[in-house]
């Protein structure tokens, strides 16, 4: 018998995701309707509220979120569309313990996704920031995943699939925007936070000395 979706739990989906997405559309991180996230409801069956295409990130509203189950249908009936990219978010579901993955365009991540494309993977060495991402290790080391924007959206969900790692709560599309995730929306929102004050360090750094390699 399919998992039943109560209103209870339906309500605080919507209420999480209405509450992230304007903190982080207020630090601009949603431009032009960009981005989405998603709350996960329920493992097995996997089911998970994601917010709509097309809809303004800054306004709260019951009525942008949709239900869907791992293969990125609806499992009530709808008018709203499906985030094209819904199918990413269930690839992070099915392969990470995460409970809520924020996906965000912004400068930073584009640029370091294009000037770290090559390698396939963005380094990151003992930054202080590393340790929100509850790593605590001296000399601290991450690699986070890069793949190519492809056109089309199931080949992407599937290449963005294969490159995750469970340890390092984030993957980068190039030129597109970053996916991070965390167990629940505190560590999500800390997480993609804590990616994007790095992203925007490294910028710089690259741009001051003119070189990628600055660890």
């Amino acid at each position: 018998m399919p998992y039943r979706l109560y209103q209870e739990e339906k309500q605080k989906a919507v209420n999480v995701l209405n509450d992230i997405k304007v903190k982080l559309y207020n630090k601009g991180w949603f431009p032009a309707t960009s981005g989405n996230l998603s709350y996960k409801l329920h493992d097995n069956p996997l089911y998970f509220a994601i917010t709509s295409s097309g809809k303004d990130k800054g306004t709260v509203t019951h009525e942008d979120v949709i239900f869907v189950d791992k293969d990125a249908n609806p499992i009530e009936k709808t008018k709203l569309k499906p985030s094209a990219e819904t199918k990413i978010h269930s690839q992070v579901y099915q392969r990470t313990d995460a409970g809520m993955v924020i996906h965000i365009h912004t400068v930073n991540n584009n640029f370091i996704s294009e000037i770290y494309f090559e390698d396939g993977f963005v380094p990151i060495k003992n930054l202080e920031m590393i340790k929100a991402l509850d790593i605590w290790k001296e000399n601290a080391y991450i690699e986070i995943p890069i793949i190519e924007n492809f056109f089309d959206l199931n080949k992407l969900a599937e290449e963005a699939g294969k490159a995750l790692n469970p340890e390092v709560p984030a993957i980068l599309i190039r030129n597109h925007g970053i996916y991070a995730w965390g167990r629940n929306e505190f560590e999500a929102k800390r997480h993609i936070e804590a990616f994007e004050f790095m992203f925007e360090y490294m910028k710089d750094l690259i741009l001051f000395k003119g070189s990628k390699n600055i660890f």
